[in-house]
């Protein structure tokens, strides 16, 4: 018998490409669970505006979420867990770790834009995961694509089977709401972006009368042929099908005017998955064991700029979390209590007494954590799927002000710590080494380092474009290998050999000179 406590834990990531609604819904959902009062419309530029999950600087005058929010509300006698996620492809990586502690997915698309790049990126990462996803078509108060071919391109690009549960009712200027099919009921919706209003309106079928109070002739009529032949095609919804990650229902509305929200919210919590088994290297950890473990997936450092604090995120996996008991860190082998772990919502924070599987506590960390640990009741575990990925930008660190190399040091490798990129230690001389997917990593780590540190750096562009984690069954051969290629090898945070290169030609000329080298293109390869 699974602990209550666990089974009214829903915790899920919101992912999108840029700018398709995705941290506009996550604000939404706190709104419709009374977790805020009103919403601000997220505006670019202007920080008076910003939204709840948005706190970093950077983040408000820019208008984009580079790093995880971590919010939790009650609603419906649920606990709900929402990670926001950056939608921006240069933090692909923190996304991707952050998918390593939900249990469930709602992907958003746009529905002028239909699907993008990054949304096809992020859906590769659920299906390896086998995640089930729900898809949130969004901004249908706009003139976009046709519903029915939106569906067919998500089909196709996203290589998953779909399920619409609601469907809408006019696009643009003619839309009136979204018909529940999941529900049976229609809802209808007054343009307000700041407030709760929904109108719910029960119908037994869509021949119902009552239908024509609320909606024209013609538009009834046209709601009833679509409803008809998306039963045609898409069939029922089938539960076990969307637990496996192969069936995804599909809900239409439009964030920042709450339209569909509460449909999509209200279904998403009776039909999405509590917290369930998790895979170590050792053993599968289950849900309802009695002992504690869980996995730190991401650390921030000054979450309040006010004091220089630094929160590592532990997503818990099995037993019960409690405040001031002592738990063992594997990696460091010691054992660690902490007084004050941390609720979230947003950045209002609050200490936290217990918690369930599901569920993410803040602990503040003074340099004991890095993205990967595990903490547990004594047993040596690791948790998989947290891999570093092999970057393709490299910039060696210039420093700008000698009297703040100290800070310099010490921001430089508690921005990395974070995950925001990765760094490597070159010989000789120590020159340190940022490994990035994107530009835009450097101008957050700059912005940091100045506004949190008081540190100022340049980046001077390297050659590199490649890297590869090295390894091999003969350490004489691997310890050659690393003498003739010196000026190529760095060092990542864990002390292991990476060969950088120029190109993929370069790669593959060094895996046929050297056979007895094993070239690995995530740090997962133990």
């Amino acid at each position: 018998m699974v602990n209550p406590e666990i089974e009214k834990r829903k915790t899920f990531a919101i992912i999108s490409h840029p700018d398709a609604g995705k941290t506009t819904l996550t604000e939404k959902f706190l709104l419709f669970g009374g977790a805020i009062n009103t919403a601000g419309a997220v505006k670019r530029n202007k920080a008076n505006q910003s939204n709840t999950s948005d706190f970093m600087e950077i983040e408000r005058q820019r208008g984009i979420s580079v790093a995880t929010s971590v919010m939790g509300f009650e609603y419906s006698g649920k606990r709900v867990n929402i990670l926001d996620t950056p939608g921006h492809k240069d933090f692909a990586e923190d996304t991707y770790r952050t998918l390593s502690a939900v249990d469930s997915v709602i992907l958003v698309v746009d529905c002028v834009k239909g699907v993008e790049e990054q949304t096809e990126k992020l859906m590769s990462v659920c299906r390896m995961r086998n995640t089930p996803v729900i898809i949130f078509i969004n901004k249908m108060d706009r003139e976009g694509k046709e519903p029915f071919d939106l569906l067919d391109e998500i089909e196709n690009k996203l290589n998953i089977s779909l399920c619409p549960l609601s469907w809408p009712i006019g696009q643009g200027h003619t839309f009136k709401g979204v018909y529940s099919i999941y529900k049976k009921h229609l809802n209808l919706f007054n343009s307000d972006k700041t407030k709760v209003t929904d109108s719910v309106v029960a119908v037994n079928d869509l021949a119902d009368e009552a239908l024509l109070d609320y909606l024209k002739e013609g538009e009834v009529k046209g709601l009833q042929d679509e409803v008809e032949l998306v039963d045609g095609v898409y069939g029922h919804f089938d539960q076990s099908l969307y637990n496996e990650g192969l069936l995804a229902p599909v809900f239409f509305g439009s964030a920042i005017n709450n339209f569909g929200i509460k449909e999509i919210l209200d279904t998403f919590l009776e039909i999405a998955p509590s917290p369930k088994h998790r895979e170590a290297e050792e053993r599968d950890v289950l849900v309802e064991e009695k002992n504690f473990s869980g996995f730190v997936f991401k650390i921030h450092a000054n979450l309040d700029p006010k004091h220089r604090d630094r929160i590592a995120f532990l997503r818990i996996c099995s037993g019960k979390f409690e405040r001031n008991k002592f738990y063992y860190h594997t990696r460091q082998d010691k054992k660690l209590k902490f007084a004050n772990p941390m609720d979230f919502m947003a950045n209002e924070k609050s200490i936290v007494d217990e918690a369930w599987p599901g569920d993410v506590v803040g602990l503040y960390d003074s340099g004991n954590f890095k993205i990967g640990d595990t903490l547990t009741e004594g047993e040596k575990l690791h948790f998989k799927g947290i891999p570093s990925f092999s970057p393709s930008i490299f910039k060696e660190v210039e420093n700008m002000d000698p009297m703040r190399t100290k800070q310099l040091e010490k921001g430089i490798e508690q921005l990395t710590d974070e995950g925001v990129a990765q760094l490597f230690v070159m010989q000789p001389g120590n020159r340190k080494v940022i490994g990035a997917v994107g530009e835009l990593q450097f101008e957050v780590i700059n912005f940091r380092l100045e506004h949190e540190y008081g540190a100022k750096c340049r980046f001077r562009t390297l050659s590199y474009s490649r890297s590869r984690w090295v390894t091999s069954g003969d350490k004489k051969k691997l310890d050659e290998f690393l003498k003739r290629k010196q000026q190529h090898i760095g060092a990542d945070k864990e002390e292991h050999p990476v060969y950088l290169a120029d190109n993929d030609f370069m790669i593959d000329m060094t895996k046929r000179d050297y056979p007895d080298i094993e070239f690995h293109t995530t740090s997962e390869f133990k």
